[in-house]
This record gives C-alpha cells, sequence and structure tokens, in this order.
C-alpha cells in the first residue's frame, strides 16, 4: 500500500479507502458483525488507514460496529463520516445540509464510533433548501469546535463546490478539503465539470462505485438483470443505469486486458482509476474477505500507455457545451490567437490533461 496527501492538505492517507456501507447492514447483501472484523483487519493489514463510513450505513450499524473495531487503535487512522440523509422517518429536521441536523447528526456519529472528533466530515448529498453560506460556517464551527478536523463534499453540483469554497477562502472558514463522487470507465461524466473544478480549488477525489456495481468485474457480461437475487449490485444498478450504447463492450476490453495482464478484471478497472491526473482514491466496498483481499491486490496493478489509451478511448464521454465547442481548432486560434502554439504556459500543462480544451 502506498499513500497520498487528501487535496490541498497534508493528511497522509492510504491509495485506498475501506467503503463500510455493508458492515451489520440486516438485508441479504450485507456483511456480518465478524465478517466485517474480518475486512477490516485485512485492510489494516494491508497498510490501509483510510476509512469511509456514514451516520446512514447500516441504519447507524456500521459506525457502531466500526467504534469497536477502533479500540485502540484509533490515532493512527483517518475516519470519515457523512451526514445529510435522513435518520429519523417522520422528522423533518433529521434529512437535509442545514446547521440543526449537522450538530445532531454529528453527536450521534461521535457516540456510536465511540471518539471525540472524526477526521473528515462529508456532507453526503445536496439538498438545495439550505443555502451554500449556511452550511460552510456550520460545518466551520464545527471545525474550530475540535470535533472535526477537515470537511470534504460528496455528490453536490461543481458550480456549488466552487461557490463553497470561494465563500470559505472570503470569509476564512474551512474549505472542502475532498471531493467524494461516483467514478469509474462506465461514468466519466464528473470530467465534464467536477473533475476540472476539483483540480482547480486542489481537491482530493475519493472515487465510489469503482467497479460499477460489480459490471466491470465481467460477472454481468451478456447476463440480464432477470431471476438474479436482490444483491448490492443490483439495488443500486435500478438507480444507476449501465445501458447505454457501448457499456459492453467497454467491459469486454477490460476483460480481454486483464487477460493479457494476467489479473481480474477488476485489478484493471481499479488501476486505470489510479491512473487518473490529480489524487483519486478509489473506495473499496465488499461483503465478504476474500473479495476485498482480492481488490486490493490491484495496488501492484500498473497499465502500460497504450492500455490507458485503449480504455479511454473506448470509454470517452462527449464534454459538451461549451467545452466541446471550445476545443475546435477555429474557436481557439480566435480566442487565443493563431501563434497559440508557440506559448509555453506551464501554469496550465497539468489542467490541459483533465480540461483537454486545446485540440490534439
Amino acid at each position: 500500500m502506498r499513500y497520498t496527501l487528501l487535496g490541498q492538505t497534508g493528511l497522509r492517507v492510504s491509495e485506498f479507502a475501506l467503503g463500510t456501507m455493508t458492515f451489520g447492514e440486516p438485508m441479504s447483501w450485507g456483511a456480518s458483525v465478524a465478517e466485517s472484523e474480518r475486512m477490516f483487519g485485512t485492510f489494516l493489514e494491508a497498510g490501509g488507514n483510510f476509512i469511509d463510513t456514514a451516520d446512514r450505513y447500516s441504519h447507524g450499524n456500521a459506525e457502531t460496529i466500526l467504534g469497536k473495531l477502533l479500540t485502540g487503535r484509533r490515532d493512527r487512522l483517518v475516519v470519515a463520516t457523512k451526514y445529510t440523509l435522513q435518520t429519523r422517518p417522520g422528522d423533518l429536521n433529521s434529512a437535509g445540509n442545514h446547521r440543526k441536523n449537522l450538530v445532531q447528526s454529528l453527536e450521534a456519529s461521535l457516540r456510536r464510533l465511540n471518539t471525540d472528533h472524526v477526521d473528515l466530515l462529508w456532507v453526503h448529498v445536496r439538498e438545495t433548501w439550505t443555502p451554500v453560506a449556511e452550511v460552510v460556517r456550520a460545518l466551520d464551527d464545527q471545525v474550530r469546535a475540535g470535533k472535526v478536523l477537515y470537511v470534504g463534499v460528496s455528490d453536490w453540483p461543481a458550480w456549488e463546490i466552487a461557490q463553497a469554497n470561494t465563500l470559505a477562502e472570503l470569509r476564512g472558514w474551512s474549505p472542502f478539503i475532498g471531493l467524494q463522487l461516483r467514478y469509474n470507465l462506465l461514468e466519466r461524466t464528473p470530467e465534464r465539470e467536477l473533475l476540472p473544478m476539483a483540480r482547480a480549488f486542489d481537491l482530493g477525489v475519493v472515487a465510489w462505485g469503482p467497479l460499477a456495481e460489480g459490471r466491470l468485474t465481467g460477472k454481468y457480461l451478456d447476463q440480464g438483470s432477470g431471476g438474479r437475487l436482490e444483491t448490492a449490485e443490483n439495488i443500486a444498478e435500478n438507480i444507476f443505469e449501465h445501458s447505454r450504447s457501448g457499456s459492453d463492450d467497454i467491459v469486454r476490453l477490460v476483460v480481454r486486458i486483464a487477460a493479457d495482464i494476467g489479473c481480474p478484471p477488476a485489478h484493471v478497472a481499479l488501476a486505470w482509476l489510479r491512473s487518473r491526473p490529480g489524487t483519486v482514491v478509489p473506495i473499496l466496498g465488499a461483503t465478504r474477505d476474500d473479495q476485498l483481499r482480492g481488490n486490493l491486490a490491484a495496488a501492484g496493478v500498473t497499465l502500460d500507455a497504450r492500455q490507458r489509451e485503449l480504455l479511454d478511448e473506448a470509454s470517452a464521454v462527449t464534454l459538451g457545451f461549451p467545452h466541446d465547442m471550445l476545443r475546435q481548432r477555429g474557436v481557439t486560434e480566435l480566442t487565443y490567437g493563431d501563434q497559440w502554439e508557440l506559448v509555453d504556459d506551464r501554469r496550465t500543462a497539468t489542467r490541459r490533461q483533465v480540461n483537454d480544451r486545446m485540440p490534439a
């Protein structure tokens, strides 16, 4: 296991994060307490130190289990949890980004986690009734109180994250230092706005769903969902559409490259994510210890330039307006001048890899 700095901070996190959504889940697809403990131990043995959970996971059971597992080793781990999703049906204020839910959710999480602070608190999902300024100021209060060390944002539009961090910079509040989003070879739309924004604000990117609910393992190739058991994978698949044209072709390419390398397809999908510009930390979620061990082995897989190129081309998405227009040579020459290729702009050399605004 290697480590990376998260965003613009000095915080060292492992190249994979351990996802705990399945810990203690009472439904059929979750992991038992004993299996959760085994997976936690496996992750630590591999050198992992970045743990991702949420107040909503397993109706709070995930945090409770994690709190017991943290005993005696809390200080050496980076523990991240989330708030926003409703925790008490019938209570409107137990959902949302607002200050009341933030304070109540955080206090409950600290009790379940058996700790006096979390290293990173994610705002789970954007709830538009709460003004962005209220969210950022309320988070800053928790940082100043010592109950949260860093704050991050999950599943927000890019323009509101930019608004939040601009407000934080102008007013001396704690900025978002990380962005959690859905990102994989079948879901590259974050490259339109979210990832360029993350680069501009130097946000660490933490990717959930890195295997597209199991699709990128190749096990569902040419199979419909009919007759499948109710699992975490197909529950999520009902929410996130994978039926866009060419998705099976992308999976077949992943399988082919995996055969060439001599590794499971999941390793190729994870290696591609880790090769993306900037900091991208995949979250590994599993229901069994052997699954987790298998995915952790992806740390030893590196794709060559040709393999990355093939995957990039096969899975590319259109950027849409105005990005596609700005990439046209005629527009570039009118905007930057007809001698733009003679200019060495070292400030944006790495940013171009993400925005790709200039024509090839």
